[in-house]
């Protein structure tokens, strides 16, 4: 009898990487299943927002992507003169990293590799069957056919989800009504700054360096915008709709990539369908604006993968997985309804340009520029408290704390030595952390299942005034608080 994987994810893009890391850390025996034969070289997506990096520093990996990529101060909510600014967020990671898709994921792979996690490319599941027990899947490979048996599976395969069909998960939303274009090309007489957004009453032209002597161009033309996603881009449209609109073609030649792309938005009426998950663009589609699509597929694999480990390896209850659908759901949500806003000023008509001057003039307050940045960086995202028992420790709960996200405190430890909080959850699991001065008796927790929960007792940094009167908190494995209680 053919082995029983514990779960099986079909898609190695960011998202279903991630998660194969995060199960891997937990003993998991996981497979990806890839239907492209080799690795992506088009980078649709370009940056890591903050709260991205903060996931991959919970878990050890930042500096391998800190390294590739650069920081940039700035993020933008539908091309608005006025900026996101980056450098006011409370965070470790207070920028947008530039780097491009096809780098984070090579460097995900990588890192699941290192864990054991089998990449198995060419790999395209056609047939899916679920029962008590487990999941069967079916498809195609390069060698032909092959069967895999697995006790959960996650669809973490795109827009286009197999999966999420196969599940009869539904996916509401709306159609294309608009497409736009971008191309990676080399330009002869590139911008002087370092990252270009024009709209003007002709549309819309971003021009962002992609490499040494590649830009990368996207445009919405309104003249253009109802040509079928199916009709190729040529060098020549780039350039014409270029040269309207901004004035100039910047001397584009050597096209590396040219795609269209639409606005079809939709989000899945549930992410669980008994043992089967969904994860990433599989759960949410929609307009590219603001580069958030991958950024919330790998906040989707943090939160699931903790949840997903304990249920496989610790007998947690089942139903620690429906809080994945309550925790994350809200969030693609809150994403279809941005990006469809950001779509909406994007437009190049006398009223939207008129809109776009007054939102631009509005983020000029810095209260709400924050608040912009914190939602499009995820900064923002807070959950209630989990479905199961409470610590039992010896002076009140502190109402408001659970499910908060925790910044990563420079911690003080009793033999002197700082020590970053996040590190203290680099092997995934519940950190008991307290904050008291004196010792005392540590919190009693049971979960219900073997928890392998760690222990650190510090003093928190002077100046964090959320922090006075804390005693201690129970910290989830994904750097959310569980509880938190009076000192």
């Amino acid at each position: 009898m053919a082995e029983v994987l514990d779960v099986a994810v079909v898609g190695g893009g960011p998202t279903g990487l991630l998660l194969a890391c995060e199960l891997a850390l937990a003993g998991v025996r996981v497979q990806v299943l890839e239907r492209r034969a080799e690795p992506v070289r088009e980078s649709r997506a370009l940056t890591l927002h903050p709260r991205s990096l903060e996931v991959l520093a919970l878990r050890g990996m930042e500096a391998r992507f800190l390294e590739r990529g650069r920081p940039l101060p700035t993020g933008h909510f539908a091309m608005l003169d006025t900026r996101l600014d980056f450098s006011v967020l409370d965070t470790r990671f207070p920028y947008t990293l530039f780097i491009p898709q096809a780098v984070t994921e090579a460097l995900l792979e990588a890192r699941a590799r290192e864990l054991g996690v089998a990449v198995l490319r060419g790999h395209t599941v056609e047939a899916l069957r679920q029962d008590e027990e487990g999941v069967a899947l079916e498809g195609t490979s390069d060698a032909g056919a092959f069967r895999r048996r697995a006790r959960f599976v996650v669809g973490a395969d795109g827009a286009r989800s197999a999966v999420r069909q196969l599940a009869g998960i539904p996916f509401p939303g709306t159609e294309v009504t608009r497409t736009a274009v971008l191309g990676d090309v080399v330009l002869g007489a590139p911008p002087t700054q370092p990252a270009l957004g024009i709209v003007n009453p002709h549309g819309g032209v971003m021009v962002v360096p992609m490499a040494p002597g590649v830009h990368r161009i996207v445009i919405n033309d309104p003249l253009r915008e109802g040509v079928p996603l199916r009709e190729p881009v040529t060098l020549d449209e780039l350039r014409e709709s270029c040269a309207r609109i901004a004035g100039t073609d910047f001397g584009m030649k050597d096209p590396r990539w040219l795609s269209r792309f639409g606005n079809e938005t939709r989000l899945a009426d549930r992410y669980r369908d008994g043992r089967v998950l969904l994860a990433g663009d599989a759960a949410h589609m929609h307009f590219p604006a603001g580069g958030q699509g991958l950024n919330v597929g790998l906040q989707d694999a943090m939160n699931l993968g903790w949840k997903l480990a304990a249920v496989v390896k610790a007998g947690a209850p089942d139903a620690l997985l429906d809080s994945y659908t309550r925790e994350r759901r809200p969030v693609g949500d809150a994403l279809i309804r941005n990006t469809l806003a950001q779509t909406a000023l994007m437009g190049a008509t006398q009223e939207t340009l008129a809109l776009r001057a007054m939102m631009s003039e509005l983020l000029r307050a810095p209260k709400l520029n924050r608040e912009f940045a914190d939602a499009i960086s995820a900064l923002d995202v807070g959950y209630g408290a989990l479905d199961v028992p409470e610590p039992q420790v010896d002076t009140p709960l502190l109402p408001g704390w659970s499910g908060r996200r925790l910044v990563d405190l420079e911690l003080r430890q009793d033999d002197g030595t700082d020590v970053p909080l996040y590190s203290a959850l680099h092997p995934g699991r519940w950190l008991l952390l307290g904050l008291r001065e004196q010792p005392d008796t540590p919190p009693r927790w049971e979960p219900g299942w073997p928890s392998n929960v760690m222990h650190l007792r510090a003093r928190a940094p002077a100046g964090r005034e959320e922090l006075q009167g804390v005693g201690g908190m129970l910290v989830r494995p994904d750097g959310h608080v569980g509880w938190a209680w009076a000192a």
